[in-house]
């Protein structure tokens, strides 16, 4: 294959937590398309199997899945170290795994829920972070968080889950700071309405789930829903592309932020879909 070939991130080495669905797996096809050496990572194997098989069929990049349970820091110690001994680098790091409970009110989350959640959504980016930062450095390589839209203008019935976005994109900037010595830039992306496994089964949970699908196209000033390809692509800008960006939070979300639109609350007794 001649130099590059087109290939925005040949041979680069780029971890990405929860890869084998949603807008992980957007990440990792895109960036295995770009010529990048992808080692990702999800708890269900069978899935994670399947999708590296079919992406190293397509011989450009290549794909490797390593299970791990990001609420469990030996588990991510084994990603990152496993990642170096097969490939001896990390170029890239992608923080995406995490997870959106029901839409509930503060008052039937309990606050060992809150700390599960936490656990999983915010404290798995610092473990994964730290332990890839030794080798990120050395390279110059770069880190992006996967927060949400949410994060920023809020979400009906979700204090917890919104709490740890939030989370995300200010550790985002913190950690931008502390690593610009090292010429490491640390960014993250938030997505507003994606289409994903997840926001499907959330919508089948409601009492009018094509109500709540065509709602959520419209949310976003361009009437559709983002693309995993897209959510890809804004990643790998981030990586390959935006070599003068750090602590930025890069929105995916089609304009949903802007406008007026209807939101009073008064008086809501349902979620409001």
């Amino acid at each position: 294959m001649a130099a590059n070939n087109g290939l925005r991130y040949k041979d680069k080495v780029t971890i990405v937590t929860g890869g084998s669905k949603g807008i992980g797996l957007g990440v990792v096809q895109v960036f295995v398309k770009n010529g990048a050496k992808v080692v990702f990572c999800a708890r269900r194997e069978a899935e994670g199997k399947e999708v590296e098989a079919d992406l190293n069929k397509l011989g450009i990049g290549e794909a490797l899945f390593i299970p791990c349970d990001v609420s469990k820091e030996e588990e991510i110690k084994n990603l990152i170290e496993k990642t170096v001994a097969k490939y001896g680098r990390i170029d890239c790091l992608v923080n995406n795994a995490g997870y959106h409970p029901p839409h509930m009110p503060i008052d039937d989350f309990s606050s060992d829920d809150f700390r599960e959640l936490l656990n999983v959504n915010l404290v798995s980016y610092f473990i994964a972070a730290k332990y890839a930062l030794p080798y990120l450095r050395k390279v110059e390589g770069n880190i992006i968080n996967m927060s949400s839209l949410v994060g920023q203008i809020g979400q009906f019935g979700a204090v917890t889950y919104v709490a740890t976005k939030g989370g995300i994109s200010a550790m985002t900037r913190a950690l931008s700071i502390d690593e610009a010595k090292y010429n490491v830039r640390v960014n993250s992306v938030s997505p507003g309405n994606v289409w994903t496994p997840m926001w499907n089964s959330g919508a089948q949970a409601t009492p009018n789930p094509e109500k709540t699908i065509e709602n959520g196209a419209n949310s976003q000033l361009i009437g559709r829903y983002g693309t995993l390809e897209e959510s890809g692509t804004a990643c790998l800008f981030l990586a390959a592309d935006a070599t003068f960006c750090t602590g930025i939070d890069l929105n995916l979300s089609g304009g949903a932020e802007l406008n007026y639109g209807i939101k009073t609350m008064r008086g809501e007794k349902e979620l409001p879909f």
